[in-house]
């Protein structure tokens, strides 16, 4: 019976399903992970960076990204789409801060990109965004935040989340390791230690890639020196 409806995005089946948004969420889950956690000084994103060939330049692959100079993202799914969104998100940043000069709040942010991400789920001629993000951002009034948007455009404030395809071990890893006192540090000592539950061969520093903002600071991607020293730090 789904089947009827599986080539038409606007059509409910008769369970109430969009069955086009459930196949964009399984093109998620093909995706390398990512994982976020919010500590109490601030944020980190991680994610798997899988290289196809070594001929490819793997500096070119960039999975974290800046926003704005305090929100930045990691995704799970297709990068086409991502890079999509991406350039629709810092250019609704930069709108509003020539406007009214200062950053845009996180969760207005994150609204707008999942408007964005809603509308191609009731239009004809178009299909849903084949990508899950994990927005990380600290606001001017120096409150962190972490939030989830998924292709049906919905978002949701998380302590600690995962996406992609090792998303329920990653999560259930996180819930036993995740506390409200959680310091930045240790936070990215546990997002490496997420990923590499199920992470296939060796991690190095060209295929994990990390970003943190700090209460106080800006959004950066680490370095592949830096994130070799973490990864020095967990294997010890």
């Amino acid at each position: 019976m789904t089947e009827r409806y599986s080539f038409s995005l606007t059509t409910f089946s008769p369970s109430g399903k969009l069955v086009q948004i459930e196949y964009a969420l399984h093109a998620v889950a093909a995706g390398n992970t990512s994982v976020g956690i919010r500590a109490k000084d601030g944020v980190v994103i991680a994610t798997e960076k899988k290289i196809t060939s070594p001929l490819i330049d793997e500096t070119s692959i960039r999975k974290v990204s800046n926003i704005t100079a305090k929100v930045g993202c990691v995704y799970s799914g297709m990068g086409p789409d991502y890079r999509v969104l991406l350039m629709h998100a810092r250019k609704r940043a930069q709108e509003y801060y020539r406007i009214y000069q200062e950053h845009i709040p996180t969760r207005q942010l994150v609204q707008d990109i999942a408007s964005v991400m809603q509308e191609y789920t009731q239009r004809g001629g178009v299909r849903p965004f084949g990508v899950s993000l994990l927005v990380a951002g600290v606001d001017d009034d120096g409150s962190s935040h972490l939030y989830q948007v998924d292709p049906s455009g919905s978002f949701f404030a998380w302590k600690a989340a995962a996406v992609g395809k090792n998303m329920v071990n990653a999560k259930t890893f996180l819930e036993k390791r995740y506390s409200e006192e959680l310091e930045l540090e240790d936070a990215i000592h546990n997002a490496i230690l997420t990923l590499k539950e199920g992470f296939e061969g060796q991690m190095t520093s060209t295929n994990v890639e990390l970003g943190v903002v700090s209460k106080g600071g800006e959004f950066r991607r680490l370095s592949p020196e830096e994130v070799g020293d973490y990864l020095k730090a967990v294997t010890q």
